[in-house]
């Protein structure tokens, strides 16, 4: 479907893109990752041509449409939301509009039909029927209300909608397109976790293709089964989702790495030699040769990775078994009620996540809990001994713009101890070396929230209340803070629509409804689960696994069968990924649209299918054992 040849790139100094190469078939879905800065966004553009190339080119095949979403849109609009998301069919809409408009004249006029009108509805009706328009509005409307949009929003103007909504309004236009190849940059940014999760599955089910740049990295397993790796200028393909590619790239550093070892030793060698000949005359032309050698050499270059997270915590002050207790709480904005009858418990060492959509009232809740806002009923009482520190989700009024880094940071010690630990804590979240002397005004957003969180965790706090700390935050920085958030030894409630960030943290989930809040053990998948079975079986409010579904007992004899049928699974799951994996390097060297490129696809597509159903086989027979 698309061959990028020799594709080169150069801004000043930098190499963005060296003399890469590399093909993509219409159903595949890619993650392209690479660290900030790498090139991520200006491929999407050089793939979707509204970027030039120092060298090389891309080859499209005929009649294959392409839809790229950047990150940041700027939608100017006087429409309504309908109507706006409508206008992908501009042309079909203004027909049917006409066409309309006509049978309306004809119900008025019917003594008085003309036969220019009669030839022209005629007209419409056979460029119309072809187009099943109903189907065209239908489709519209499920894509907004998919993506967060409520029924009564439809005829709201564009121009009254926040940036985030009108970046969901921007991908539903985009999705509308039915392209045979999407380019997301970020699609992601915007949209809550129930969004989120909609949008995952719509990907995983879609018969296009795409190229995905995100730092969600549930999206990045789940969604894709390619990932591409741009690096220092130059791009690698895995055939694999994000976990299994860092286990892979993993390998392939180490063996870098050695390779590197090796090509010092041998250099310094070279160089040893050469300058041992150059002070006797009788060497010197073989020492002139050497250096020819030496500068022929291909030099292996290696990033330098990042050092090992070591965060250590001094001793808290411990609080009482209940942390926060609230009672019925609930609040109105302007006679609309937000929430009400919210109810919940908090106890010491939980780490729990509100869930909600957005507008529902997640922030609204910390900010009633935090004091700003008054409480109109019910009641919230914090736990003996528990000091709180809190992380806002605007970052812009919670950071002085004036102050470097180290400045800001160092305003939240009370203490030498405490001014002791800033310098490495700031390592730990990557601000290093003259890092630390920038200004808050020049930093990113990812930045600013990395300085925020630092604040956050020199408090000496027992209770942290987290606002969206994930937000703007690349799959390095998430990393770093999730890992220090696993080790953080007291107790935090946080809200944040990253899927595997809530799921590698939470300990208990609440649901945010406008009625209650319903309370779940357990992390979000388990909290999917219990959503699974309440709604087929009716389950109460806080769910409990208090029976288990007793199965006849098998015998040792059964058991052995069974495990002799599942090392046979195993073995064929085995024998299929190696085969896939040749498949898959002999792909990437073959020219597109060739038959061996075109059967080679083929077995691949078939070996997936076939390690998809004994993959469903094996996990079965695991149950069962």
């Amino acid at each position: 479907m698309l061959t990028a040849n020799n594709l080169t790139l150069i801004f000043g100094d930098k190499i963005i893109f060296n003399d890469i190469s590399f093909n993509i078939a219409k159903n595949q879905k890619i993650g392209l990752v690479g660290r900030n800065g790498s090139g991520k966004s200006t491929l999407l553009k050089v793939l979707d041509k509204i970027q030039n190339l120092d060298e090389g080119e891309v080859a499209i095949e005929k009649n294959i449409k392409i839809a790229y979403l950047p990150q940041e849109v700027i939608l100017v609009s006087t429409k309504t939301i309908l109507d706006e998301v409508l206008s992908v069919f501009e042309d079909d809409v203004k027909l049917k509009k006409k066409l309309d408009e006509l049978e309306e004249y004809f119900e008025n006029h019917n003594k008085e039909v003309c036969t220019e009108k009669l030839e022209r509805y005629s007209e419409l009706q056979h460029e119309l029927q072809d187009k099943n328009i109903e189907n065209i509005i239908v489709d519209a409307k499920k894509m907004l209300l998919s993506l967060g949009f409520s029924q009564s929003q439809f005829e709201k103007p564009v121009d009254q909608l926040s940036v985030g909504w009108k970046m969901r309004l921007v991908l539903a236009k985009l999705l509308l397109q039915k392209a045979d190849f999407y380019l997301f940059d970020e699609p992601t940014n915007h949209l809550d976790i129930i969004a989120k999760d909609w949008f995952l599955d719509f990907l995983r089910h879609s018969k296009f293709g795409f190229m995905l740049v995100s730092h969600d990295r549930y999206f990045l397993d789940h969604a894709c089964d390619y990932i591409f790796d741009l690096e220092m200028g130059n791009l690698k393909v895995f055939h694999s989702n994000f976990s299994k590619y860092l286990e892979l790239k993993q390998k392939d550093r180490e063996l870098l790495e050695s390779q590197y070892k090796n090509q010092q030793r041998e250099l310094k060698k070279k160089k040893e030699l050469i300058d041992r000949f150059r002070a006797k005359a009788s060497k010197a032309k073989m020492a002139q040769s050497l250096i020819k050698e030496l500068e022929k050499i291909e030099r292996i270059e290696i990033t330098h990775e990042q050092k090992e997270i070591r965060i250590s915590f001094p001793p808290i002050t411990r609080s009482g078994r209940i942390v926060l207790e609230a009672k019925d709480l609930s609040k109105k904005f302007d006679g609309t009620t937000i929430f009400k009858n919210a109810s919940f418990e908090i106890f010491r060492g939980d780490k729990a996540a509100i869930i909600a959509a957005n507008g529902k009232g997640k922030t609204t809740l910390l900010n009633l809990i935090m004091n700003k806002y008054n409480v109109e009923t019910g009641h919230f009482k914090l736990g003996h001994n528990v000091k709180v520190a809190y992380f806002e989700q605007d970052q812009e009024r919670s950071l002085n713009k004036n102050n470097t880094i180290l400045q800001e940071v160092e305003n939240v010690c009370t203490n030498a101890e405490q001014r002791g630990r800033v310098r490495s804590l700031l390592g730990t979240f990557l601000f290093s070396g003259d890092d630390v002397d920038k200004k808050i005004a020049v930093l990113s957003g990812g930045e600013k929230n990395r300085v925020a969180m630092v604040k956050v965790l020199l408090q000496d706090a027992n209770f942290l209340i987290l606002d969206e700390p994930t937000n703007h935050l690349d799959l390095q920085s998430k990393a770093v803070l999730l890992h220090a958030l696993q080790v953080y030894p007291g107790t935090i409630l946080f809200v944040s629509h990253d899927r595997d960030f809530i799921d590698k943290l939470a300990n208990k989930i609440f649901e945010l409804n406008q009625n209650e809040i319903v309370t779940y053990s357990g992390n979000y998948e388990s909290y999917l689960y219990h959503k699974h079975l309440q709604t087929n079986v009716g389950e109460s409010k806080v769910f409990k696994v208090e029976k288990e579904v007793l199965k006849p007992k098998k015998t040792n004899k059964e058991i052995h069968e069974q495990r002799k049928k599942l090392k046979s699974v195993e073995r064929k799951i085995n024998s299929l990924e190696k085969e896939l994996d040749v498949l898959n390097k002999r792909f990437e060297v073959l020219e597109y649209g060739t038959k061996d490129c075109d059967e080679t696809n083929q077995r691949i597509n078939e070996v997936k299918k076939e390690l998809d159903e004994y993959f469903a086989k094996w996990e079965a027979m695991q149950e069962d054992i």
